[in-house]
């Protein structure tokens, strides 16, 4: 079954002092391994990129907009541009997906309850095998929560529909 790490919103925007994203240099790190394991058993990086129309946060063409310098795609990587917190929906994921032959996702990125969760189900949706880097998503303390317990909650939520694996448990390859 052919694989893909799709990498959700790791955007410039996500790592500003003072409102960073959760141990966001822990997190980089892990996807880092993840990329690197991925690429050298030639399983394909998706990346997914946020747009948010003038004004917004990670508005397009902004330096706050684009992918973190830290995991930066490659040529050959595929880069898929998303509105909404579903990575599929009005996007070219699924069609690319299917051009690259994909059944098994594994997804990592930023914002757990967010663009994570809402991609994990509707990837689950979709029949997509799916693997969640426990260790590899991220996102900010709310009102009522802290990003710990929202990460971990969603862990256990989504094990409905994943996997849910620490990323240097998670095998790359057929």
């Amino acid at each position: 079954m052919k694989k893909a790490l799709l990498v959700i919103d790791v955007q410039n925007g996500m790592f500003q002092e003072g409102n960073a994203v959760y141990k966001g240099d822990e997190f980089l790190q892990n996807l880092k391994g993840l990329i690197l394991r991925a690429r050298s058993s030639d399983t394909p990086v998706i990346y997914v990129q946020h747009n948010e129309p003038a004004g917004g946060s990670l508005e397009y063409g902004t330096s706050d907009w684009e992918i973190h310098p830290q995991i930066s795609p490659q040529k050959h990587d595929v880069i898929i541009h998303k509105t909404t917190p579903d990575s599929f929906f009005n996007t070219s994921l699924n069609q690319e997906l299917e051009k690259l032959g994909v059944e098994h996702l594994i997804l990592a990125g930023i914002q757990t309850e967010v663009c994570v969760d809402t991609t994990c189900r509707r990837a689950f949706s979709m029949d997509y095998k799916i693997t969640l880097a426990s260790d590899t998503h991220r996102t900010w303390d709310s009102e009522e929560l802290t990003a710990q317990q929202i990460i971990q909650h969603h862990n256990g939520v989504l094990r409905w529909f994943a996997d849910v694996t620490p990323c240097n448990d998670i095998g790359f390859g057929v």
